[in-house]
């Protein structure tokens, strides 16, 4: 072989072995990354400091910078900033550029709408303090709205600044503190409507009028970093409430409210919740749905990885009488509970008002006859899985479902549930519930059952190596019978396992 064929060897040779070590190390590294972001826990106490580091991110660092002092802003007590932020906008906007709200200085705006649509990339930067404008008077157009983020596509909103909506005079204006006042709207202090592929990260919201933050008819969105805070006093401030949204992501954010946590309510999908830290408030809601007759419908949602702590409820799923639709496809799992009046709870017999409420909805025929018929949500393909922790209250678990359409395909795994108070104990409620069981569950639906001789309830108590998991579209029922033959499922009546 010539020295120039003996080379040409040599090269070949380490030229493969370079690729297949490259790629053995790609490999590696895409293992890697994917194992980080399932599996970092979430540093909630320095984000705000990065982000104020930092300044920027890489998709912004290149694009022009707008400050909103250059526009008219003068931070001062007492003065107005809208129409600063306005022009500093419609500039952004036009543009596709960052509007920044610098350091150390506080803002005061009135109402304001930050409409689309815009250049692609376009950022709002909050380094600083946005405050709401603290008269009343200024909300009368519209009391539901403080800040909107309207049809804005591809928007990053960020920065590590804080928005506070300067809510104690609407707390006090209202009629959950005052039952003499007139009930009546108050703003939601950051409202995200119609925007698509949407960014919101690293800050802080306090003190809003009522909700914090609303995402509205929205879809891909992520939302991460967030420090959502009011005292657990303040009346109906949710910290993060979910409408007819699609696509959505909530991560790595501390939440502590008089309301809700997170709430998801009618029209939203593909819903993930994962590393929060929730308390004060009522827990995480779905719901409510089905008020004033409506339909409902949500699907698709998965909490994971939850610490709630000091709250009236856990994880819940609440409907109104006379509603309909469904909420379906939802998982809570692995969630530290501490504290917590009602762990878990489904609550259809919900009804926030003064009036009582009915299942019976009037319904017409074809021939346009009117009739009353029983009408609820159903509930359906709900998982429970590695929730412990201690309840506030005897009753950690709480199925009060409908009896027009009772709760269906409920999972239930390693739950366990003790009282707060050493002394104390923790008993589960179980209406109109048809669950199965697998690995721990305390305290068992089971005991109430027997002792109540609730016929409404249907429970599928199946130990460890029990019946399999029912296959996506197939009910318990027909797995039951797939599974065991007839004299199986009599001895599972007999020895309680189901009744």
């Amino acid at each position: 072989m010539s020295p120039q064929s003996v080379s040409l060897s040599l090269f070949i040779t380490m030229f493969v072995s370079f690729g297949v070590c490259f790629g053995s190390f790609l490999e590696d590294t895409y293992h890697l990354t994917n194992y980080q972001r399932y599996s970092m826990k979430p540093n909630n106490e320095h984000f705000g400091i990065m982000a104020r580091a930092h300044g920027s991110t890489p998709s912004t660092r290149s694009q022009r910078r707008i400050n909103v002092d250059d526009y008219g802003a003068k931070s001062n007590d007492g003065r107005d900033d809208t129409e600063a932020f306005e022009k500093a906008w419609n500039e952004a906007c036009s543009t596709g550029g960052v509007l920044v709200v610098p350091h150390e200085k506080i803002y005061h705006l009135k109402p304001i709408i930050f409409s689309g649509p815009c250049l692609p990339n376009t950022a709002f930067t909050v380094y600083g303090t946005i405050k709401a404008w603290p008269k009343l008077s200024a909300y009368i157009k519209d009391r539901r709205l403080w800040i909107m983020f309207h049809n804005v596509m591809n928007l990053r909103v960020n920065g590590g600044g804080t928005i506070n909506g300067n809510g104690r005079k609407w707390w006090n204006n209202s009629c959950k503190r005052n039952e003499s006042l007139p009930c009546k709207p108050a703003p939601t202090a950051v409202t995200f409507y119609g925007c698509n592929n949407l960014r919101v990260a690293n800050l802080r919201f306090k003190n809003a009028q009522q909700m914090h933050v609303r995402f509205q008819k929205c879809n891909n969105v992520t939302a991460s970093n967030m420090i959502v805070r009011a005292p657990g006093n303040s009346p109906n401030t949710d910290g993060i409430h979910v409408t007819e949204t699609q696509n959505i992501i909530i991560s790595n954010s501390i939440i502590g409210t008089g309301d809700d946590c997170i709430s998801i309510v009618s029209g939203s999908q593909n819903v993930r919740v994962t590393d929060v830290t929730c308390g004060p408030g009522h827990g995480i809601s779905i719901g409510s749905l089905g008020a004033g007759n409506s339909e409902a419908r949500v699907s698709n949602v998965l909490v994971n990885r939850a610490t709630i702590k000091g709250t009236t409820n856990g994880v819940r799923i609440k409907t109104w009488q006379g509603g309909s639709g469904y909420a379906k496809n939802i998982k809570f799992v692995n969630i530290a509970m501490r504290n917590v009046t009602n762990p878990i709870i489904v609550d259809q017999n919900y009804c926030d008002q003064d009036k009582p409420c009915y299942e019976k909805v009037i319904s017409k025929s074809l021939n346009l006859q009117k009739t009353e018929i029983d009408s609820a949500v159903q509930l359906s393909n709900i998982v429970y899985q590695n929730i412990g922790g201690t309840s506030a209250s005897e009753v950690a678990i709480k199925f009060d479902c409908s009896k027009t359409l009772p709760c269906k395909e409920i999972y239930l795994q390693d739950v366990n549930l003790t009282p707060e108070e050493g002394d104390d104990r923790t008993i589960a409620t179980c209406e109109n519930v048809k669950y199965v069981q697998r690995g721990k569950f305390f305290p068992p639906c089971s005991l109430l059952d027997e002792r109540r001789k609730n016929v409404n309830s249907e429970a599928y108590m199946i130990e460890n190596n029990g019946i399999p998991a029912a296959a996506k579209g197939v009910t318990l029922t027909e797995t039951l019978r797939k599974n065991y033959d007839d004299k199986k499922l009599k001895d599972l009546k007999v020895n309680n396992y189901l009744f």
